[in-house]
């Protein structure tokens, strides 16, 4: 696949998870780091987390003026998801290794890197941790394909620091 680069390069991918955080904080920390698109890579949208489902994210994302992409060919599989949830990382990146090799993963994959060609997006799912999220795969297949460099946002935990504004600098 070739793509159609504008003169503009974009510099950095960022990626983000919203496990402990609240929207309000997750979408300051977005406007900091200058992101204008967040590309949601979960399988399934749903959270149990208020205003993380895709309806209610999409919805705060664009009063945001963020834009908010969906690609669940993207989003760990059940069988990652169970594995990773039971702490076997390496049945988890063995089972989405697999789910990137498929003609949905390749597909979105495509669509993504499109995306991200023209700059100021960020990679989303639940895991505040990236080294332990699927993002963080998708992320390097993207820069493989595109000169970015990869950037981990951190938002501060609703639990930790209630009143601080989280810093979308905190890069990992």
């Amino acid at each position: 696949m070739t793509l159609v680069m504008s003169k503009r390069q974009p510099s950095f991918l960022a990626t983000i998870g919203y496990e402990g955080v609240v929207l309000d904080a997750f979408i300051a920390a977005l406007h900091e780091a200058g992101i204008k698109r967040l590309l949601d890579v979960r399988e399934l949208p749903l959270s149990r987390r208020r205003g993380f489902s895709k309806t209610g994210l999409s919805l705060a994302l664009t009063g945001a003026g963020i834009e908010y992409v969906h690609l669940r060919g993207l989003g760990d599989p059940k069988e990652g998801r169970d594995a990773a949830r039971s702490g076997d990382m390496v049945r988890f990146r063995r089972v989405f290794g697999r789910h990137m090799r498929s003609p949905e993963a390749k597909a979105d994959l495509a669509v993504a890197a499109e995306l991200v060609a023209g700059g100021n997006t960020c990679l989303m799912c639940f895991e505040r941790n990236h080294a332990d999220c699927h993002r963080n795969i998708v992320a390097e297949a993207i820069s493989a394909t595109l000169p970015v460099s990869i950037r981990h946002l951190r938002v501060a935990s609703a639990s930790s620091e209630p009143t601080r504004r989280a810093s979308a600098l905190e890069c990992a």
